[in-house]
């Protein structure tokens, strides 16, 4: 399989970190700008908390992968991490993927795995600031409806999160709200934003993708809403994100569960 290799950073001298590393897991992607997207919302995280070590790994497609960075921390002596999905929803990845690889790290490394980003008021939040800055105000709020559209997911416990938060989005005081799937579920963007359009009060529709970083499912999210007024951009590197890894992190090291091992 092709992967797109991230250059590291210049190499600097070995230091010691008293706090755990925080690796931050994402999902990886053919698209370049995905990685590009993920680096930045990494970088700014450690403007949050300079004094922590923030790593990041992809779990496919995207190098580097979950293992090296492991197996790099282990050989430099590192003894605790922090693993973070970056991943708005507890889905397969959450509950699978990311347990099973942490399953194969050294057994050197003590890792707690966090909880994912969603939901959280810090998730509305930042959906918020990508409404404005598609050029909405807040006092089109209250004639305004909101597709809230995500990448999408069989898993129950997914969907009934994007419903909670576009119920959670919508007690800010915009006029209608409705979750949308660019796939596995129903309805499509196009399809909520057709029926935003009929529903009485709504005079303009906007389009909020609640994905972290570009790629094939948000360009799918983005030619369904042609029919909307605004078009907003991925939630990418808002500090809201930023602020949500440090705060998981933070309840990670407090209460987060370890990783199993393999016998």
């Amino acid at each position: 399989m092709n992967r797109l290799v991230l250059s590291p950073p210049a190499s600097a001298p070995a230091r010691k970190h008293s706090a755990p590393v925080l690796l931050v897991i994402a999902h990886g992607s053919r698209d370049p700008r995905h990685a590009a997207t993920v680096q930045a919302l990494v970088h700014r995280t450690g403007e949050f908390r300079p004094e922590l070590r923030v790593e990041t790994a992809f779990l496919d497609f995207t190098l580097p992968s979950v293992p090296g960075v492991l197996d790099r921390l282990a050989a430099e002596g590192v003894r605790e991490v922090v693993a973070l999905p970056l991943l708005l929803t507890r889905a397969f990845h959450a509950k699978a993927d990311i347990p099973a690889v942490l399953r194969q790290a050294p057994p050197s490394l003590n890792i707690r795995q966090g909880e994912v980003l969603g939901p959280s008021p810090l998730l509305v939040s930042a959906v918020e600031r990508r409404l404005y800055e598609a050029g909405l105000m807040p006092g089109d709020k209250s004639t305004t409806g909101v597709v809230l559209a995500s990448a999408g997911s069989t898993d129950p416990e997914a969907i009934a999160a994007i419903a909670e938060t576009a119920r959670e989005l919508r007690r800010t005081g915009w006029c209608s709200v409705r979750p949308a799937f660019a796939s596995a579920s129903l309805p499509r963007t196009q399809d909520a934003v057709s029926a935003l359009r009929a529903e009485p009060g709504v005079r303009r529709v906007a389009v909020a993708p609640y994905v972290i970083a570009p790629g094939r499912l948000p360009d799918r999210i983005a030619a369904g809403a042609t029919g909307a007024d605004a078009l907003a951009a991925v939630l990418g590197p808002a500090p809201e994100l930023a602020r949500l890894l440090v705060e998981r992190y933070d309840g990670a090291q407090a209460t987060g569960r370890t990783a199993a091992r393999t016998a």
